[in-house]
């Protein structure tokens, strides 16, 4: 996942797998080379496995899981159901015709995190637009689209909004640059009422909004957007991931991911106190 564009939408349930099996051959004493031959396959498939580079078959890992020395019947049918649990399609599949591939990863790390960071230097973040806003925007960078193709991608961004009215929703926690907010977006009513959406998000205990004001002047990130992903899982690593005009690229390295980690700390210093943005918000939208 690191450094890398793309990639394939390995859920964060695959990628703890992958890490688990790595830590099991290594405690068995056992190389690549060693756990390939077991299989009859090449020792990069079994570097992928780990990786979460591909899909975990069950015949494969619970094969591995006895030559590693996992005997209890209990504790193997426990990790095969969780293999066949990680193996099953997120719900963004049935949009795999208008998802490119990276966009698919992003949206897997998001619904399974537990705290998303992120700065937003030009749009509204997608888990906080309306409808209006969201098909305005999408029309905006994909002009040739057809009508249908704009109408999923909406869909899409609406339904990625049903984690933050989950059960356990993860903490939002967005720097939004003010000119996000200045710059207008269809006509006066569309912005009116992508404000309203934020003046009701920011009363919700989950979603914590920052402006950075352009009295600010320059700050750590004026490098464009990016999102810092956290997950409820130990064994996986923050997750950042820095959007550009034909992708993004995904960092675990824990040196690469502290660089945005510090950076958005530094934003939050230097931003709008929380509990400032709804004066802020409203004060906007009076203006329009």
């Amino acid at each position: 996942m690191a450094g890398g564009q793309g990639g394939g939408a390995a859920t964060a349930l695959r990628v703890v797998l992958g890490r688990r099996l790595h830590d099991l051959r290594e405690a068995a004493g056992l190389t690549f080379e060693d756990a390939g031959r077991a299989l009859d396959v090449t020792h990069a498939t079994v570097r992928r496995m780990e990786k979460a580079q591909v899909g975990l078959k069950i015949l494969y890992v619970e094969k591995l899981l006895r030559i590693y020395g996992v005997t209890e019947q209990e504790e193997v049918d426990a990790f095969l159901a969780l293999v066949r649990e990680a193996n099953r399609p997120g719900w963004w599949h049935g949009y795999r015709d208008v998802l490119p591939e990276w966009f698919s990863a992003f949206v897997s790390l998001e619904a399974e995190a537990d705290l998303i960071r992120a700065y937003e230097p030009h749009y509204v973040p997608g888990l906080l637009q309306t409808e209006a806003y969201a098909a305005t925007v999408l029309r905006s960078g994909l002009p040739h689209a057809p009508v249908a193709e704009i109408e999923r991608l909406v869909a899409v961004r609406t339904a990625r909004q049903e984690i933050l009215r989950r059960q356990r929703p993860p903490l939002l926690w967005i720097v939004l640059d003010e000119t996000v907010l200045r710059r207008p977006v269809g006509p006066p009513g569309l912005m009116r009422g992508q404000l309203g959406r934020l003046i009701e998000a920011v009363a919700s205990s989950q979603v914590r909004l920052q402006i950075m004001p352009f009295a600010a002047g320059h700050h750590p990130a004026m490098y464009g957007p990016f999102h810092l992903f956290r997950f409820p899982v130990p064994e996986l690593p923050d997750v950042a991931c820095a959007e550009n005009l034909v992708g993004a690229a995904y960092y675990d390295q824990p040196a690469d991911v502290s660089t945005f980690r510090e950076a958005l700390d530094r934003m939050c210093a230097q931003a709008a106190p929380v509990h400032r943005t709804e004066a802020i918000l409203s004060g906007m939208r009076k203006e329009l």
